[in-house]
C-alpha cells in the first residue's frame, strides 16, 4: 500500500478503486478489442476515439485523435465517455491518465485504453489527482504485468489502494488543484491562437508556395540547417528529450539536464525539427527561447536544428519548420527501413522558397517576436503553476495540509 495512506487522517475512508466504483455504480472497464475495431474502421471525419497517444497529464490531447463512423460508435455504445470518467493507457506507460471534460462527452474509449467510471461515491476530479499521486502511480507500476511491455488490467487498476475524505473534502481537493490547471489550460489556449494567427501571416508573406511572387531560392539562403555550435560549457548543460516536443506548439515544456555527450547543439532562437517517423509525420517541432543568454543546449540526435541566417526574423525557421510544403517535402526525403526512416538535414535543405520584401519580413518577425516573448512568459507561469500543483498534490491527500491553505497559497501564486 502506498505510504501516504497510512498517514492520512483516520476520519478518511480506506478502499479500493474497485470497491469504490461499485458502491457508486460505476465500473473499470477495458476498451473494445481489436477485433471490434479493425483498421478499416477509421475515418477523418466522425466520433473520436481515445487511443493511449491521446493521453496526456490528466487531460486528453486532441490533435490527432483516430475517428469512427457514428454508426461504430453506436454499434460501440458501452465504450462510450461521459464528463467524470477516466481513461487509461493499457501498456507501455500505465501511470498515463486524462480525465473526460464535457468537451469530450460520447467520445470513444478506443483500444488499448481502459474507462475507470468513478460513479457516485467519488468525486472524478479528486480521484483524478489522486490517482496522479507520485506513490499511487509507483503502485501501479509495480503491480503492472510484463517484463518488456508493461500491462494494465480491470483487476489491477481496481486493487489500487483509496483513501476518501468526505464528499466535500473531495470536491474542495480537486477544485484547488483544478484552478490551477484551468489557468495552464488557459495559458495554453491563448499559444494555440497566437501560432495559428501567426502560421497564416507567414503563409500570407508568400515564403512558401507560388502566391507570393518573388524569385526562387533555395531555402539554405534563408535557414542554416544544424549549424554550427560551439560545445556546452557546462558540465550537465540542459537536455531535451524527442517526448518534450509538441505535435502542435512551438514551447518545449520540459528539458532535463545531463553530461555533453552526443547529441544536436542548439541556442535561443532555434528550431528543432524531429527527422524520424512518426515524430516527423506527428509534428513534433519545437522553438527554444529558454536557454540563458549565451548558453548551449544538447538534444536527442534526431533533430535537425534550424536557425534563421543573420538578417533574417529569428522565428523564421520555426514558422518555415509548421509549413505544410515543407513538411512534405521532408516526409517525402526520408529512407531507411520501414519503421525508421529518417530524413537527413541536407535532404531537409533541398528545398526552395520565394524572396520576400525585406520590410515585409522585418515587420513579420517584429510582431513574431513580440507574441513569442509572452507566450515565453506564459509558458514559464505554467511551469510554476504545475510545479506548485505537483507539490500541494502529495500534501493534500495525505491531509497534511488543509484546503484553506493551498488555497491561500494558489492565490499567491495566481
Amino acid at each position: 500500500m502506498a505510504k501516504f495512506i497510512s498517514l492520512a487522517p483516520d476520519t478518511w475512508q480506506r478502499t479500493t478503486l474497485s470497491q469504490a466504483c461499485s458502491a457508486g455504480l460505476g465500473s473499470i472497464q477495458t476498451g473494445p478489442f481489436g477485433s471490434q475495431l479493425h483498421a478499416s474502421d477509421y475515418v477523418s471525419e466522425g466520433v473520436p476515439c481515445v487511443m493511449p497517444q491521446d493521453l496526456g497529464d490528466n487531460v486528453i490531447v486532441d490533435e490527432n485523435v483516430a475517428r469512427i463512423r457514428a454508426s461504430d460508435a453506436e454499434r460501440l455504445a458501452k465504450y462510450r465517455l461521459q464528463p467524470g470518467d477516466i481513461v487509461y493507457s493499457r501498456r507501455g506507460d500505465v501511470t498515463r491518465r486524462a480525465l473526460v471534460r464535457p468537451l469530450e462527452d460520447g467520445w470513444l474509449c478506443g483500444t488499448g485504453c481502459l474507462r475507470v467510471r468513478p460513479g457516485k461515491m467519488v468525486d472524478s476530479r479528486f480521484l483524478s489527482y489522486f490517482l496522479g499521486h507520485p506513490e499511487i502511480r509507483a503502485w501501479i507500476r509495480r503491480h503492472a504485468v510484463g517484463a518488456t511491455m508493461p500491462n494494465l488490467n480491470t483487476k489491477i487498476l481496481g486493487s489500487v489502494p483509496l483513501v476518501l475524505p468526505s464528499a466535500r473534502e473531495q470536491g474542495a481537493i480537486g477544485n484547488v488543484l483544478g484552478a490551477l490547471d484551468d489557468k495552464i489550460a488557459v495559458n495554453e489556449r491563448i499559444a494555440t491562437t497566437a501560432e495559428s494567427l501567426l502560421q497564416s501571416k507567414f503563409t500570407a508573406l508568400g515564403v512558401v508556395g507560388d502566391s507570393g511572387g518573388g524569385q526562387e531560392i533555395p531555402v539554405s539562403d534563408i535557414i542554416s540547417f544544424n549549424p554550427k555550435t560551439a560545445k556546452p560549457i557546462s558540465d550537465e548543460p540542459v537536455y531535451v528529450e524527442m517526448a518534450a516536443l509538441q505535435p502542435n506548439s512551438a514551447g518545449i515544456p520540459e528539458w532535463t539536464h545531463r553530461e555533453p555527450k552526443s547529441g544536436a547543439r542548439f541556442q535561443n532562437g532555434d528550431t528543432l525539427l524531429a527527422r524520424i517517423t512518426p515524430c516527423l509525420e506527428n509534428g513534433k517541432t519545437g522553438f527554444v527561447d529558454f536557454l540563458d543568454k549565451g548558453e548551449v543546449g544538447l538534444g536527442s540526435t534526431e533533430f535537425i536544428v534550424m536557425r534563421s541566417r543573420p538578417g533574417v526574423p529569428r522565428t523564421l525557421s520555426y514558422f518555415l519548420a509548421r509549413d505544410p510544403l515543407f513538411r512534405a517535402h521532408a516526409i517525402r526525403s526520408m529512407v531507411g527501413t520501414s519503421g525508421r526512416q529518417r530524413v537527413s538535414a541536407a535532404d531537409a535543405a533541398e528545398f526552395t522558397v520565394r524572396e520576400v520584401d525585406a520590410e515585409r519580413l522585418a515587420a513579420f518577425g517584429r510582431e513574431a517576436d513580440q507574441i513569442f516573448r509572452h507566450l515565453n512568459s506564459l509558458a514559464g507561469e505554467s511551469r510554476t503553476l504545475a510545479s506548485l500543483r505537483d507539490t500541494l498534490l502529495p500534501q493534500l491527500m495525505s491531509g497534511k495540509i488543509r484546503v484553506r491553505d493551498a488555497e491561500k497559497t494558489i492565490e499567491e501564486a495566481l
